[in-house]
């Protein structure tokens, strides 16, 4: 990591975790066991909101002089900026400053959350090429000819959930790479299914915007975008996608890529999470 020694610390990937669902986990788990493999920390360790290991208990046992916590959350929303720091005990701080905590001979850091980082901006531009890239039928048209929706979350309770999706689009719309970037929402408007509406291009590349391959990616947001309940579960209980690749849809083709959490990248972007405590 450019030089930075970080062999006297531990890295906690804390996500928000299901208790109904193991596998909300799976993301978690998979950038964790690469940055263990990586050997740039002195142990990396997963803990989670809402399912085991919890994050109390994971950093309690810890023994390193420094601890940094990255959330593995797209925004900074109710969960990662305020009830979670504030229950361990990190204070409430300005926009944009650090929150670190000292207990007895520990440095305790709480990172930002991925999602809000730049570099998730390349990370959502490498789901939109690799979806393209595996299923070019008919033809692989190019990003001239595609519309790309960042298809996130969204909630009308905390509207920081809805300024992380915009954040990336206007990021990726300034680089002027597709024809149109926009921001549609599973729970705000401009809701998925508009994108049929929204786009003026034939070629649509949807990327979800969530950190897991949960309920959200694999079955609601390809109903949303018009495929039948009953197919869609028919799919998904044959081992196969719920989304066909692409798929012609009023008029038009769709593309709909892997969750944007899940990409190997985001590897990248948790690191440049620690790097800005660690300089500061």
């Amino acid at each position: 990591m450019s030089g930075e020694s970080f062999s006297d610390a531990a890295l906690v990937l804390l996500g928000h975790g299901s208790s109904v669902d193991e596998d909300a986990g799976a993301t978690v788990r998979q950038h964790a066991a690469e940055l263990r493999r990586r050997g740039v920390f002195a142990e990396v360790r997963e803990a989670f909101w809402k399912q085991e290991p919890q994050v109390k208990e994971v950093l309690a046992g810890l023994k390193h002089g420094r601890v940094f916590l990255v959330p593995i959350f797209i925004s900074e929303g109710h969960f990662s900026d305020d009830v979670i720091p504030s229950e361990l005990g990190f204070s409430a701080t300005a926009a944009g400053d650090l929150r670190i905590q000292d207990r007895a001979k520990q440095k305790f850091f709480y990172c930002k959350p991925i999602g809000t980082h730049e570099k998730m901006a390349d990370v959502l531009l490498g789901r939109a090429r690799e979806v393209i890239e595996q299923f070019p039928f008919p033809r692989a048209p190019g990003p001239g000819e595609i519309t790309l929706f960042i298809a996130g979350h969204g909630t009308k309770q905390n509207p920081s959930s809805r300024k992380a999706i915009e954040l990336q689009a206007g990021r990726l719309r300034s680089l002027g790479i597709y024809a149109e970037v926009q921001a549609v929402f599973i729970e705000e408007e401009p809701q998925i299914g508009d994108c049929y509406t929204l786009s003026e291009t034939k070629n649509i590349v949807v990327v979800p915007f969530l950190v897991s391959d949960g309920p959200h990616a694999r079955q609601d947001i390809p109903i949303m975008l018009g495929e039948s309940e009953s197919t869609v579960q028919k799919r998904l209980k044959a081992g196969r996608p719920g989304w066909r690749n692409p798929t012609e849809k009023k008029g038009k083709m769709v593309w709909y890529s892997a969750v944007a959490g899940s990409s190997p990248a985001v590897v990248e972007v948790i690191l440049e999470r620690v790097r800005e405590p660690a300089k500061g």
